[in-house]
């Protein structure tokens, strides 16, 4: 019961990054911006369909979120110029 618990406030956690995934256009190109959607959209997914059969796989996921964001947006940065 406490590891359902957990998945769940995980989802709600992955669920408060989307303005962060959604406001990426400010910074970065329309084609990343998609990427960067799909990506939160599939792990949301995810976590919704594991939430039930295989709660403890749920529980990393804003991490694997935030570290995709924050990675991806810091690359493109650095490599490819994207400015605000």
């Amino acid at each position: 019961m406490v590891v359902r618990g957990l998945a769940i406030v995980a989802l709600v956690a992955l669920v408060a990054l989307a303005p962060f995934f959604f406001a990426s256009g400010l910074m970065a190109p329309g084609w990343a911006v998609v990427t960067f959607v799909a990506v939160w959209l599939a792990l949301l997914v995810a976590g919704l369909v594991w939430v039930r059969r295989h709660p403890v796989r749920v529980i990393p996921l804003p991490l694997v979120a935030a570290a995709f964001w924050f990675g991806g947006m810091s690359a493109g940065e650095a490599w490819l110029g994207w400015t605000g």
